[in-house]
């Protein structure tokens, strides 16, 4: 296993926690060269320090067009090549979408969806010319099956493996794979986030780490979703999901739509029952 990913060169952007920390691991476990990046500083510089010589660390904002760009050509640049573009960053708006505003949509849009955007339009026509290279993009098993209360999140993700599963038709005659990740709840602190500071705090939101049990079952260790993705990558999977109840869930949707819906409905009324009483705005 070790050979496939021996003296590859990954970039991984939201790799200071969560997913991205967890690919980070196990690519350098795996032998590959990682260039963390992310727009926490502190946790950044923490992360490169413990994962030692084969981690490189730079501030990134996914949301900057010109600096994603000049950093992945940089990196190709100095190493002669990108092997692995991760298009992880991603943030969370969770509530009713009667409680958001265009400004949450607009902020989880410009994250999810621009910032992989960003990170695939940079990358790829590095891995054109090289004619081989792997974009892998972090959707999410609420991009495959409905995701009440998270819904700005599920539309993301949606879009997500949209990009991905459309581009891999084209990146092929190029040489280069593109895939996507599909995970269910995953335990990172994504799932206690709240609204960005700089935003209008949203009036109610679900107990999400509770509400996606509900859904889903206990969220999944990052490390074992991180060691089945890159699995998965090496096969070049187009859509990875993981864990393998993932898997049955989104085949259950496909299949028996209204046994999902049902299950959904239950545990929104059941998150539901918490909310304080509604206050028109």
């Amino acid at each position: 296993m070790a050979g496939y990913w021996a003296e590859k060169t990954a970039l991984v952007t939201g790799a200071a926690s969560g997913i991205g920390l967890a690919l980070s691991k196990e690519l350098i476990d795996r032998g590959a060269s990682v260039w963390l990046t992310d727009i926490d500083t502190a946790a950044l510089e923490r992360t490169a320090a413990e994962l030692g010589p084969n981690a490189r660390r730079h501030e990134l904002d996914v949301r900057d067009s010109s600096a994603v760009r000049d950093l992945v050509e940089g990196i190709a640049k100095e190493t002669g090549s990108l092997d692995f573009m991760f298009n992880n960053a991603g943030i969370i708006m969770p509530g009713e979408v009667h409680d958001l505003d265009a400004e949450h949509f607009d902020r989880i849009i410009d994250v999810n969806i621009r910032g992989v955007v960003n990170g695939t339009i940079a990358a790829y026509p590095v891995m054109v010319r090289q004619r081989r290279g792997h974009i892998v993009n972090t959707a999410s098993l609420a991009g495959l099956a409905p995701a009440p209360l998270l819904s700005s999140y599920a539309m993301t993700k949606h879009a997500v493996i949209g990009l991905s599963t459309s581009l891999r038709f084209e990146a092929a005659r190029y040489g280069v794979r593109v895939s996507a990740i599909c995970p269910s709840a995953v335990d990172t602190p994504m799932l206690e986030a709240g609204t960005p500071s700089d935003l209008q705090k949203v009036p109610w939101r679900p107990n999400v780490r509770r509400y996606l049990q509900r859904l889903t079952g206990p969220p999944s260790a990052p490390g074992l979703v991180a060691r089945e993705a890159l699995d998965g990558v090496e096969k070049n999977r187009a859509l990875i999901i993981v864990p393998a109840r993932a898997g049955i869930i989104a085949l259950v949707y496909r299949l028996v739509p209204g046994l999902v819906h049902a299950v959904g409905k239950l545990a929104v009324a059941a998150e539901l029952n918490g909310r304080p009483p509604l206050v028109l705005r």
